[in-house]
């Protein structure tokens, strides 16, 4: 599972070097102390690097247009060809592509007020947010344990108690991939759309998630797989969405859409300033020129960080498997593409004292995603929503669980000091 690389920290007294064994080795006990000193394990490292650096630096010494141009249209097309689909948008964040998203699939399927969307009970709230805030019903559904999506039971019971569910919204949650050709048994004739946000690279049988919807959207924030800083994407085979979603992301302007259709729209309103014309209601989601060429620079890396991470993700399943009397392990493996590091612990008691014994020892913890939706307090504005009691595998999650960070800077020695860390508290 472990590379037999030697690991060598410069010790502190006296320029004397201290050789580390491989991840799971036993080490000596003043080897660990020394390495304890200057250990930190924050959410995310710096990994924008001196290649995107000088990517940025060149642009801006060669280009005066900043904004939404050329350089975005080449990103677009890059993902597109990474992602294995035809059309792709870089907006401004992970979540205005999800607004976008839902408010193009809601217009080109003619979905009405109060139609059904099901949403997962833990996810990014601006997964969620974007059905209520344009007038759609949310149906939450609760959540697995093995892959943190849809509970399958839990789906098809609403699926009987709703018969008039129009879209599901699914989110492939921490790099883990959702099961979502079940998903579509259950609910046949509804239009699936995918939350990828965190999960770039993640594969379900042999294809990328993002690629097996009506559309689906993805997050570059900084602390992700790959970095605009902000910024997002919205992605679709959909000829048809993409062009509706290429100008709503511009104010609905018609100048935004594909050459043809625009021709057309000019022909049909002829009484309008083609420049000035708009034929759909929008907004203004799009990223800069900068955003792009970082991204560019970052993209030719993303496999490599994507299978560093993997290697990290084997390294803390064996964590779990050797504290098997803390941790849960039913977390499904196949596919991953790991966002973070998700502890379930076997008691409420047990996740609050190791949550704050790896907080005293400089390790950044946050809950599982939102917790549980349904305790936060945006839900009680919404009408008809169901208990958060009633949602059992989200309510166990939300008290049992929280995760650290993953990412593709994390060395071998920072593993062994977790890995220590562990240890000693379950000692």
């Amino acid at each position: 599972m472990q590379d037999n690389k030697t690991f060598i920290f410069e010790s502190p007294d006296g320029g004397k070097t201290i050789t580390k064994r491989p991840f799971g080795s036993d080490i000596d006990k003043r080897e660990l102390v020394e390495a304890k000193k200057e250990f930190s394990w924050p959410l995310m490292k710096d990994c924008i690097t001196e290649q995107d650096k000088e990517a940025m630096i060149d642009f801006l010494k060669n280009n005066s247009r900043l904004t939404n141009g050329p350089k975005v249209r080449k990103f677009e097309q890059e993902w597109s060809d990474w992602l294995g689909v035809k059309h792709s948008l870089f907006v401004s964040s992970g979540s205005t592509a999800n607004l976008l998203l839902v408010a193009a699939v809601k217009e080109k399927f003619n979905l009405k007020d109060g139609d059904k969307v099901v949403v997962p009970s833990i996810t990014w709230v601006t997964n969620v947010s974007p059905v209520f805030q344009l007038g759609l019903t949310p149906i939450f559904c609760d959540i697995n344990k093995e892959d943190f999506s849809f509970d399958k039971e839990h789906l098809l019971q609403l699926s009987k108690e709703h018969s008039d569910i129009k879209a599901v919204f699914v989110t492939h949650l921490f790099g883990i991939a959702a099961d979502i050709d079940a998903y579509k048994e259950i609910l046949p004739n509804a239009i699936f759309m995918e939350d990828v946000c965190e999960s770039h690279g993640t594969v379900y049988k042999n294809k990328k998630c993002g690629t097996m919807s009506v559309g689906s959207t993805f997050s570059s924030y900084f602390g992700h797989h790959l970095t605009t800083v902000e910024g997002g994407f919205v992605c679709t085979d959909d000829t048809e969405l993409f062009n509706l979603m290429k100008m709503k992301r511009s104010h609905g302007m018609a100048r935004e859409a594909m050459p043809e259709k625009f021709e057309e729209y000019k022909q049909t309103y002829p009484d309008i300033h083609p420049m000035f014309m708009f034929v759909t209601d929008g907004y203004n989601l799009r990223s800069m020129e900068i955003n792009a060429v970082l991204g560019s620079s970052q993209l030719s890396n993303l496999d490599n960080s994507i299978e560093k991470r993997r290697i990290n993700f084997k390294k803390y399943i064996a964590i779990l498997d050797k504290n098997s009397n803390l941790f849960y392990n039913d977390i499904k493996q196949e596919g991953n593409s790991s966002f973070c590091l998700p502890f379930v612990c076997k008691s409420k008691e047990i996740k609050e004292e190791l949550e704050k014994y790896l907080q005293s020892h400089n390790v950044e913890t946050r809950p599982l995603c939102s917790g549980n939706l349904l305790r936060q307090p945006f839900i009680s504005r919404l009408e008809n929503i169901p208990p958060a009691s009633n949602f059992v595998n989200a309510e166990f999650l939300h008290e049992h669980g929280f995760f650290i960070g993953n990412n593709h800077m994390i060395t071998n020695e920072e593993f062994i000091v977790l890995e220590s860390l562990i240890d000693e508290f379950n000692s």
